[in-house]
C-alpha cells in the first residue's frame, strides 16, 4: 500500500472513498468544500492506494484557537476507508503518516471529534479536560469524542481555548458525534 498527498486530478477517487465508507453524500460534500475553502489552509489530503486503486483518505485543514495564539493547529475530518478495506490497518497508517507530516511542517495541535475508543490508540486525548473547546457545544454523554494530540511537548497545559474551524466545517451539524 501507497500514502501519499491526493493529488487535485483525483478528486473524484477522494470523492468515491468518501461515499462508500459512510455511506452517504455528507462527508464527500463537506470533503469537496473543505478542499475549495480558503479558510482550511493549509492543508493535508493524503490517499491510500492500494493496487493504484484508492482504498483511504484522510484530510486535515487548518483551525485555530480565541483567544488568538500562534499556535500552528489542524482538524482531523474526515477519516475514509472502503468498506471492503477495512480493519487492515490502513485507518491508523493514514493517521500515523498525517500526525508525521504535520509535525514535520510545524503544526502544534491536532484536534479530532470522532471514535472516543478508535482515536486514543493513536494518541488523541480528550480535549475538553484538557482546556480546548469545541467550534460547537459537544453534548456531555460524548464529551471524549473531542480528542486533542500536541505535535509538540509544551503546548497542554499552557494554552486553552475554544477551537475555530474553517468556514466550510463551522456548522453545527458537523459537530455531533
Amino acid at each position: 500500500m501507497i500514502i501519499r498527498t491526493a493529488l487535485d486530478t483525483e478528486l473524484n477517487d477522494v470523492l468515491a472513498v468518501e461515499r462508500a465508507a459512510f455511506g452517504s453524500e455528507i462527508e464527500a460534500n463537506l470533503v469537496r468544500e473543505l478542499l475549495a475553502d480558503a479558510s482550511a489552509t493549509p492543508r493535508l489530503s493524503l490517499l491510500a492506494l492500494e493496487r493504484d486503486q484508492a482504498v483511504g483518505h484522510i484530510l486535515f485543514t487548518s483551525a485555530r484557537l480565541e483567544p488568538e495564539t500562534s499556535l500552528s493547529i489542524s482538524l482531523l475530518a474526515p477519516l475514509a476507508v472502503l468498506p471492503n478495506f477495512q480493519r487492515r490497518g490502513i485507518g491508523g497508517q493514514l493517521i500515523k503518516q498525517g500526525l508525521q507530516r504535520l509535525t514535520e511542517s510545524g503544526c502544534d495541535l491536532v484536534f479530532v471529534l470522532g471514535h472516543s475508543e478508535y482515536y486514543p490508540h493513536y494518541g488523541f486525548a480528550p480535549a475538553g479536560k484538557l482546556g480546548f473547546e469545541a467550534t460547537y457545544p459537544i453534548p456531555e454523554e460524548v464529551a471524549d469524542a473531542w480528542m486533542v494530540q500536541a505535535l509538540r511537548e509544551d503546548v497542554i497545559g499552557n494554552y486553552s481555548g475554544k477551537v475555530i474551524c474553517a468556514n466550510a466545517l463551522n456548522k453545527p451539524e458537523y459537530w455531533r458525534e
